[in-house]
C-alpha cells in the first residue's frame, strides 16, 4: 500500500465514462464502506447512510432518473433521456452518500451535513487507496425531488453525491490547483 501522505498527493478525479471494470466485490465494498464510516460524528448520530448501485441496479436507478428527466421537461428528445437513462451505468459501482442531518439540541445540522461530506470524501480516498478510480458528483438529479423519491429518499434527506468508482481506462491527469499564498492566511491578533 503507497504511503499514506504520497496517497492522498496523488488523488485525482476519473470522469465516470473514463472509467471500466471490473467493480469491486462485495467484501471490497464492505470494506470502502467501512472507511467511509470511519469520518467525525459529533454526538454519534450517523448522520449519513449509503444507497450502492451495483450491476443491473445501475440501469434501474437510471430509469427513475430518465423519468424525473422527462416529467421536469416536455421537450426531452429520446436521445437525451437514453443519456439521461445511463447517467449511473458509466461507471461499474456507484454509491450515494445521503445526508441524514436533522434539528438537534446540541449538534448543528451545519456540522451533521459536514459529517456526510466527509464520508464522501473517505469514499473517495479509500476507493484510490484500493487501486480504483473515483468521482464525486452531484448532477441535477442529486436535487431533483421526483428522483430523490424514486432512490428512496425521505422527505428530510438531502443527497450529498453520487461516488463512482471503477479503473481508469488511462491515467489520471491532473488539474490546476490554488497556491497555497492565495488560500491561507495566518491568524495575528491586532
Amino acid at each position: 500500500m503507497p504511503d499514506a501522505l504520497q496517497l492522498l498527493k496523488t488523488r485525482r478525479s476519473v470522469k465516470p465514462m473514463e472509467m471500466t471494470g471490473p467493480p469491486p466485490g462485495d467484501a471490497e465494498i464492505d470494506t470502502l464502506l467501512t472507511i467511509a464510516s470511519r469520518v467525525p460524528d459529533h454526538g454519534k448520530l450517523t448522520p449519513w447512510r449509503f444507497i450502492v448501485f451495483t450491476g443491473d441496479a445501475r440501469l434501474a436507478a437510471g430509469e427513475v432518473i430518465a423519468d424525473a428527466f422527462r416529467a421536469n421537461r416536455a421537450d426531452a428528445t429520446p436521445d437525451q433521456i437514453e443519456f439521461e437513462r445511463r447517467r449511473l451505468a458509466r461507471a461499474p459501482l456507484v454509491i450515494a452518500v445521503v445526508s441524514r442531518a436533522a434539528p438537534h439540541g446540541k449538534i448543528p445540522e451545519w456540522e451533521q451535513e459536514l459529517s456526510a461530506g466527509a464520508a464522501a470524501m473517505n469514499l473517495v480516498n479509500a476507493a484510490h487507496a484500493m487501486g480504483y478510480a473515483a468521482s464525486w458528483l452531484t448532477e441535477w438529479y442529486a436535487y431533483d425531488r421526483r428522483a430523490l423519491d424514486g432512490f428512496g429518499l425521505g422527505a428530510t434527506e438531502r443527497m450529498a453525491g453520487f461516488v463512482h468508482i471503477g479503473h481508469p481506462v488511462k491515467p489520471p491527469e491532473d488539474r490546476d490547483r490554488p497556491t497555497l499564498e492565495t488560500i491561507v492566511t495566518r491568524f495575528t491578533r491586532a
